[in-house]
Parts: structure tokens; C-alpha cells; sequence
């Protein structure tokens, strides 16, 4: 074996360009495979973080927007929209019910200090809200129930809005002003995944995506008591209600629930719509699947053409030595010992193309995760699947030439020239 080993890397050392160009068919199918199973891990991974973040407990109720006085009278004759009554009756008819909180959300006119960039929404919730959404503080406290009922003047600053109105220093025990009113910092949220905001609607009946990290938070009592939208008019008396549901419930037979419920409420208008995101996740994960497996089998290609590059070298080689061949068969090798000969140059080409491609595909992860912003995630299991796969190929595609070569005539070939 060792001898086969020798002249295996002999011959190869002897077609170095030709090996080359083989090699770098696999090369190529390997890194290729890597990098796609590292961007589908990567977004694997950031939607699983943006499915967790809304809660795999939660079921999500939106009022849909509306974009002109018409549209709202018409939608008054039939439905109150999103209310407190609503609150008062999901609390009191879903067994499964942990807690809850509705939301508001206000466009302030100014905002002091002067924000560096965009102007922070304002939002008011109930302090259930931290718990529904798993929020974390890198400073102080969420606010408390207490100042939730005496709409104290305090609030809860997502990061943007904190470096945007208040710079990179600690911010709890400072103010800021919203409109006409004073609130004091008591706590600042870590950094959310961005793009998780929700889309609201706007006066000119567009849709706008809310930044989770640019959220001035604050009790909703406080919102409802010191804060006046002029766009209300155009609003329901409720923009939302996040539900948490205790542990072990099924959360798509809750939103049956809940539709129901509100269906009854809204007399069947359909000015609400029900976001469950245990199902966002199952749905994600499904197409992620899909979605990986097709950029794979895209990638796979190219190992496939790599092989047939094998094929190619080794079925030349065979001819250019048919006379050597015929030398070992007439000084006793047997049809076995041609045919591993050969087997072996096919697998050296391949996996040394796949150890080069396994680098490769680091590089190419690390290339799109710069130039594209995209996350990428290169896992063991995708290096040892690619590379793996690449000796395969080296086997699969190898076998023919050596058969070839294992068959041919000892007394045609020494006379062959």
C-alpha cells in the first residue's frame, strides 16, 4: 500500500498542472458546499433569534392600519377596533393566559435632547411587556406596576435611543423631554435583533418599519395621560396586545381563541390580524430546510464536474501508460493490485482538493459574512459532510478508469506505443 502511495504521488508530481486543474475543480465544489451550508446556518440561526425574541409563547395581536377618513368611518359602523373592552375580555376568557400587554405608539413632534439621527417612536406598555418579549437591560429597571397605575413620568430607553438622545454615558437618572412632557431614565434595553420591529402605517397610508432599538418605553398609563397623538383620529384605541401563555399551552389553538373572541367583539371585521410565532417558527424552519437543500444541490454541482475532471486525468493516465501497465501485469501484479494503483491517484487528487476546498470555504464563509453582512456559520458537521463527500466522488468517479486499466491486455499492452 505504501508503494502504491508512491507512485501514486510520483505520477501526480509528474502532470502537476493537469493535477492542479483537477484539483481545483474540487476545490471549488467543496468550498462552494461549505459556503452555502454556512449562510444557511447563519440565517438559521438569526431566525430562530428573531422568532425567540417575539416569544414561542405569544400570540401577537395587531390592529391593521388604516389610511384615510373613510376607510375609518366605514370601519366604525361595524367595528370599535382594538379597545381596552378587548383587554378586559381576552383577560377573562383564555384559561392559558399568563399575562398580557396592550401597546400604544406615538411619532413624537420633538424629542430633547436633540437626537443625533432619526427621531425615537414613543411606546406605551404595561411592565408585563418586558417578560412577554424577554427584554434585557444594560442598565437599571424595566418600570414597575406602581408607577404603571400613577402614569409616573418615567421611562425605558432602547439602545439607539439612548445613544441617539444621550451619547454613550450612563443613562438612568437622566431626563428626557418627549413633546411637552419630562420623563426620567430608570433603565436602558440591550441591543435587539434589528429588523424585528413592527410595521405600522403612517398618515399617508404607507408602511413604516419600527426600529426595536429606537423605542422610548413607557407605562401605558403615563402614555395615555400625558401624551396626545394627533394621527389618533386615525387609529384604533389600541395599536396591539402581546398575550404570553403559560408554559405546555398550545399557542395555535389559543389563537383560535383569541380570533374568536375578538371576531365577536369586532363583529366579524377584520381589522385585527393574529401573529402566532411558535408557527412563524415551524414555517421558518421548513423553508430554511428547502432553502438550504437547493443552494446545497446548486453547490454540488461543481463537485460533480470535479469528478468528471477525475475521471478525465485518470482515464489519460491510463492510456499514456498502458505500456507500464502491461510491464507490472507481465512481472506479476495482478488486475487488483492496477486497479488500487489507480483508485489511489483518484482519491489523493480528491481529497487533497478537499482539504484545499475545506480552506476554501472558510475563506468564502468569511468573504460573504464581510462584503455581504450576511451571518454565516460554518458548522463541523458541513466540513466533514463536504469533505467526505469529496473522497466519495474521488472513489465513485476513479472506479472506471481503474477497471479500464485493470482490464487491459498484458501482451497488447507491452506492445502498445
Amino acid at each position: 500500500m505504501i508503494a502504491e502511495l508512491g507512485m501514486a504521488v510520483q505520477n501526480l508530481r509528474a502532470q502537476k498542472m493537469r493535477t492542479l486543474l483537477t484539483v481545483l475543480g474540487i476545490v471549488f465544489g467543496v468550498g462552494s458546499v461549505i459556503g452555502m451550508l454556512a449562510i444557511g446556518a447563519g440565517a438559521r440561526e438569526e431566525s430562530l433569534r428573531f422568532i425567540e425574541q417575539l416569544g414561542v409563547r405569544n400570540v401577537l395581536v395587531d390592529a391593521k392600519s388604516i389610511s384615510s377618513e373613510e376607510e375609518m368611518q366605514q370601519r366604525r359602523r361595524a367595528s370599535p377596533g382594538l379597545t381596552e373592552r378587548d383587554i378586559r375580555i381576552l383577560e377573562s376568557n383564555i384559561a392559558e393566559l399568563e399575562t398580557l400587554s396592550p401597546r400604544k405608539t406615538l411619532h413624537p413632534a420633538r424629542v430633547l435632547p436633540k437626537p443625533v439621527k432619526d427621531l425615537p417612536n414613543l411606546m406605551g406598555v404595561r411592565p408585563s411587556f418586558a417578560l412577554i418579549h424577554n427584554l434585557q437591560l444594560s442598565e437599571g429597571r424595566f418600570f414597575l406596576e406602581q408607577e404603571q397605575k400613577s402614569a409616573a413620568a418615567v421611562c425605558v430607553l432602547g439602545e439607539s435611543a439612548k445613544v441617539n438622545l444621550l451619547g454613550y454615558e450612563r443613562a438612568v437618572g437622566k431626563f428626557v423631554k418627549v413633546n411637552d412632557a419630562w420623563l426620567e431614565v430608570v433603565g436602558v434595553l440591550r441591543e435587539s435583533i434589528p429588523g424585528t420591529g413592527r410595521f405600522t402605517g403612517d398618515r399617508s397610508g404607507g408602511a413604516k418599519q419600527d426600529d426595536t432599538n429606537n423605542i422610548i418605553y413607557v407605562p401605558l398609563g403615563t402614555f395615555q395621560y400625558r401624551f396626545w397623538d394627533m394621527s389618533s383620529y386615525l387609529k384604533d384605541e389600541l395599536e396591539g396586545v402581546d398575550i404570553r401563555l403559560k408554559p405546555g399551552a398550545d399557542s395555535v389553538e389559543t389563537a383560535k381563541v383569541v380570533t374568536a373572541i375578538l371576531n365577536s367583539t369586532h363583529n366579524n371585521t377584520q381589522d385585527f390580524s393574529v401573529t402566532i410565532p411558535a408557527a412563524l417558527l415551524a414555517q421558518q424552519q421548513r423553508t430554511q430546510t428547502i432553502f438550504t437543500y437547493v443552494m446545497v444541490a446548486i453547490a454540488a454541482i461543481s463537485l460533480l464536474v470535479g469528478g468528471i475532471g477525475i475521471m478525465n486525468i485518470v482515464l489519460a493516465t491510463v492510456l499514456e501508460r498502458t505500456k507500464e501497465i502491461g510491464i507490472r501485469r507481465a512481472t506479476g501484479a495482478r488486475r487488483k493490485d492496477i486497479m488500487r494503483q489507480f483508485l489511489t491517484e483518484s482519491v489523493m487528487i480528491s481529497a487533497g482538493g478537499g482539504l484545499l476546498g475545506v480552506a476554501f470555504g472558510f475563506f468564502l464563509a468569511w468573504l460573504i459574512a464581510t462584503t455581504a453582512e450576511w451571518k454565516t456559520i460554518v458548522t463541523p458537521a458541513s466540513v466533514i459532510i463536504a469533505f467526505t463527500v469529496s473522497v466519495l466522488v474521488g472513489v465513485a468517479f476513479g472506479i472506471y478508469p481503474a477497471m479500464k486499466a485493470a482490464s487491459i491486455n498484458p501482451i497488447e499492452a507491452l506492445r502498445y506505443e
